[in-house]
């Protein structure tokens, strides 16, 4: 599975989460801790917001260690709400359009996780992206194509439920003609102006999900895994919430696709 850290707050340096802490998301691209594979070599990927109201995004499929322009943005690019990501494949092509996060108009997002089977109905899955998204579909992952769905069910008015009806119309898919675990997710996903997370499974192995503010940069990081192993703070979201950051404030709800209606 894959690793990914997001930053909210006053405007840093990219590399304060990237690549300067002890167990930065560098760091863990080759030594990750708590996840099945500790090498996340198959692509990573950047998206910031600045001036603009759409995101500047970066993506390669080189392993982060090795990319000597990733070092070289992250140490000149500052923002105030960025998402990044080191991907390891679940079965879907190391390509440049499979790299997370994806972007949509003012709208980006990253996933860690799988949707179990999506080999066997991934026709389907493409199917559920209404005419209107699809020209956005660049890859073949099932993470975009989970953004897509998001979108279409209300994001920009909804985004838990929108992700929630998304994520349960997937999980049924995977249920009849997939595989188990059915769904483990977190993401992290923003508008340019919140940031969002979510953390569920359908079994109790739900990938973490951490978060900690900052008084030094007035800001907060949420991470797969905590960028600092001696800092005692980092809180752990419980499996099958969803949180909403925005400036130092944080919103947690219940995040249940299985009490949501899914549509034939």
């Amino acid at each position: 599975m894959c690793r990914w850290a997001a930053y909210i707050g006053k405007p840093i340096f990219l590399e304060e989460v990237v690549s300067r802490p002890k167990h930065s998301l560098i760091h863990q691209s080759h030594c990750a801790t708590e996840c099945k594979s500790a090498i996340n070599a198959d692509g990573f990927g950047l998206a910031w917001y600045d001036g603009r109201a759409e995101p500047g995004q970066y993506r390669d499929v080189s392993p982060a260690w090795s990319d000597c322009n990733l070092k070289s943005i992250v140490q000149q690019v500052r923002s105030g709400l960025f998402l990044s990501h080191v991907r390891a494949s679940t079965g879907t092509a190391t390509s440049r359009n499979n790299c997370h996060p994806f972007t949509y108009q003012q709208w980006s997002f990253m996933h860690n996780g799988q949707v179990g089977g999506f080999e066997h109905f991934r026709r389907c899955g493409d199917m559920m992206i209404p005419d209107d998204y699809y020209g956005a579909r660049r890859g073949a992952t099932d993470s975009e194509a989970l953004f897509l769905v998001a979108l279409s069910e209300g994001m920009n008015d909804d985004p838990c439920g929108a992700l929630e009806r998304a994520t349960a119309r997937f999980e049924a898919l995977s249920r009849t003609r997939g595989a188990a675990p059915h769904i483990r997710m977190t993401a992290a996903f923003s508008d340019g102006k919140k940031l969002y997370a979510v953390r569920y499974a359908t079994d109790d192995k739900a990938p973490t999900l951490y978060h900690r503010w900052s008084e030094t940069h007035q800001g907060r990081a949420v991470v797969s895994e905590p960028l600092e192993t001696d800092e005692a703070d980092w809180e752990l979201v419980p499996a099958g919430m969803f949180c909403t950051f925005e400036g130092d404030r944080v919103e947690m709800k219940p995040f249940a696709p299985l009490g949501v209606a899914v549509a034939a």
